[in-house]
């Protein structure tokens, strides 16, 4: 039976772009588990299985159900030990905790105000309302307000990326010679960017764009099989 995750989306549904879904759908592919996405907007979250998570990431497994990706993670570990680990051990699922706390803490923030017209502008109309009101109440300002200056502030956000670039000139991948969760947990926040925006973020001769394009191309092309935002 195939794991049912509950993927983000807008109003196309084949260009899922949450970077949480993003890294539960390579975690399963890590794993080489059967797995099917159900496309679920912004106001569909609360009917999900029974309103069971107010946030997406949500897996079905069986009769085991599981939100939030860091503990999917967990679980998809814990429950096919058998699979390739996400992890490698306790110490690769710790430095994945760091991981996602820098990630979230250094890379999240910019690219959440950089694109967030262009999230706006991929919902459905009563998806947009939603996105709206909650935004606008979290940065206290009209929505088109938000990304202003983007452009000044870019040359800051890539440069926020030194500890990661340092890192990939020595090692093809965060989690060494192969990826691990804590690769994913970066990929899915760029591939959050890559699906949603035609922004630039990363400039082409980077090195943490070239370890994105390797990314990309991990499980048969998973993350490439969604266009780029044109």
């Amino acid at each position: 039976m195939s794991i049912k995750l509950y993927d983000l989306v807008g109003k196309d549904h084949s260009r899922p772009f949450s970077p949480h879904c993003w890294k539960v759908q390579m975690a399963l592919a890590h794993k080489d588990l059967p797995y099917e996405t159900i496309p679920t907007p912004f106001t569909a979250i609360p009917e999900i299985e029974a309103g069971t998570s107010k946030i997406i990431p949500v897996i079905r497994d069986g009769d085991t159900v599981v939100a939030d990706s860091f503990a999917i993670a967990l679980y998809l570990e814990r429950t096919y030990p058998d699979r390739p680990s996400l992890f490698g051990g306790s110490g690769g699922q710790a430095m994945a905790r760091f991981i996602e706390r820098w990630c979230v803490a250094t890379v999240h923030p910019f690219i959440a105000q950089a694109a967030l017209m262009d999230i706006h502008d991929c919902l459905l109309p009563v998806d947009q309302a939603h996105f709206r009101n909650s935004r606008e109440a979290r940065f206290n300002k009209p929505l088109e307000e938000v990304p202003l200056g983007r452009d000044e502030k870019l040359e800051g956000f890539r440069a926020s990326l030194a500890p990661l670039r340092s890192l990939l000139a020595d090692q093809p991948f965060i989690g060494g010679d192969t990826p691990l969760f804590c690769d994913y947990i970066v990929f899915g926040t760029l591939q959050w960017a890559r699906v949603i925006s035609p922004y630039r973020f990363l400039a082409q001769d980077d090195a943490v764009n070239a370890w994105f394009e390797r990314c990309l191309q991990l499980h048969e092309g998973l993350g490439a099989k969604v266009p780029a935002a044109a």
